[in-house]
């Protein structure tokens, strides 16, 4: 897995690479999660079975309504638990709480709209949910380290960014 991965991100530092090996490389890194130790979770949580495919719906949720009021109790509906149960099956799928996932989500696919689409910082706040540009300028740089402009430049001068895909249901880069 280690190998795959490295070689991924080789490939996606450069610009030719990327857009030859990259789809390829990516598919490597799909099988070897898919059939390394945590397969079966996996597997589990994309077929949307037992507790991993309940906690799955709740990803999927957040994934393609990232820019609309979450709570917790709207996930874990969704998943089809009591709060409380929701709380800690989350965590454990994913080892954080599922509002720190909800604001993690909401940040990265931020970072990827001022890369591919060269939104400001106040654009992809606003777009991914955020009503405050200071909160999300704050809850950025704690993130990422950097402030979102700075961060924005760092991974356009370091990366081969490819396009989003138009019905792709779960952002990028988590």
């Amino acid at each position: 897995m280690q190998a795959s991965v490295l070689r991924f991100l080789e490939a996606m530092h450069r610009p030719l690479e990327a857009a030859v090996l990259g789809t390829g490389l990516l598919r490597e890194l799909y099988f070897r999660v898919l059939t390394g130790a945590q397969g079966g979770s996996m597997r589990e949580a994309l077929t949307m079975r037992g507790q991993f495919g309940r906690i799955g719906r709740s990803l999927r949720l957040i994934h393609t309504r990232h820019a609309q009021p979450l709570d917790v109790k709207q996930l874990a509906d969704e998943a089809g638990m009591s709060v409380q149960s929701f709380h800690s099956h989350f965590r454990a799928v994913t080892q954080v709480s599922p509002m720190q996932y909800v604001k993690s989500t909401r940040l990265h696919q931020a970072r990827l709209l001022m890369v591919r689409k060269d939104l400001t910082a106040a654009a992809a706040g606003h777009a991914v949910g955020y009503t405050s540009p200071s909160q999300f300028s704050r809850e950025f740089k704690r993130l990422f380290g950097l402030t979102p402009a700075a961060e924005a430049k760092r991974m356009r001068e370091s990366f081969a960014i490819p396009a989003g895909l138009a019905d792709a249901a779960y952002v990028s880069s988590h």
